[in-house]
């Protein structure tokens, strides 16, 4: 079952929403869940019915290596 950047949550089916250690107290953070076809969805922990963002698992694996990397570095504060 594919999944459209955008669909609720809760639509996702129970899936197991991950959260990071090192989050921000205030609450603002991004959820990561494995989804049952193979693919990665992300969401707002502050709005957990509301949009997801899914992406594959290159696609997921593309952006943490570059992270990793530093590749994203400038647009830290």
């Amino acid at each position: 079952m594919t999944h459209a950047n955008g669909t609720p949550a809760p639509a996702l089916g129970p899936v197991s929403w991950k959260k990071s250690a090192i989050s921000n107290p205030s609450g603002d953070c991004v959820e990561v869940a494995d989804l049952p076809d193979g693919d990665v969805a992300l969401r707002n922990s502050r709005d957990p019915h509301g949009p997801t963002l899914v992406y594959t698992r290159a696609e997921i694996s593309a952006f943490l290596r570059g992270a990793k990397a530093g590749e994203f570095d400038d647009l830290l504060l």
